[in-house]
């Protein structure tokens, strides 16, 4: 899972659930590789107009002016919404949740999930921001 996927699913069960179906779909001996924020980091005090106001020039759109902004944070969950605006004026919402879990919790759902963590690592590009998950499915003996 990439980009920060995990985060996108809130909700315990369907985490549990999520969970659930990438031991199945993995042999012995698979691996799960993800990467998640790290909460201590607090990277949604940087999600503001200021710090995220870009303007982007898209072929056949023309200029798209986009920010985010922090709706609400109600730990562990965050709330944010991402604003498009485009040449002809039309302005386009987004509002997301994330859920920000921390490295024990993860590695305690992943154990209970049939999974053996192997190694959490810093993300190479974003190092201190980002945990990278290794775990792998239990090997048959």
């Amino acid at each position: 899972m990439t980009a920060n996927v995990a985060q996108a699913i809130v909700d315990p069960q369907q985490w549990a659930r999520t969970l659930r179906g990438a031991h199945a779909a993995l042999r012995p001996g698979g691996r799960f590789v993800f990467e998640t924020r790290v909460p201590a980091r607090r990277a949604w005090l940087e999600w503001t107009r200021a710090a995220s106001h870009r303007v982007s020039s898209i072929d056949g759109v023309g200029d798209v002016e986009n920010w985010v902004e922090v709706l609400d944070v109600s730990l562990p969950l965050v709330t944010f919404r991402r604003t498009y605006v485009f040449a002809d004026g039309e302005r386009l919402l987004s509002d997301s949740t994330l859920r920000f879990r921390d490295r024990d919790e993860i590695e305690a759902d992943l154990v209970a999930h049939g999974f053996r963590v192997s190694e959490v690592r810093d993300a190479p590009d974003r190092p201190g921001r980002e945990y990278v998950f290794l775990a792998q499915t239990q090997t048959q003996t």
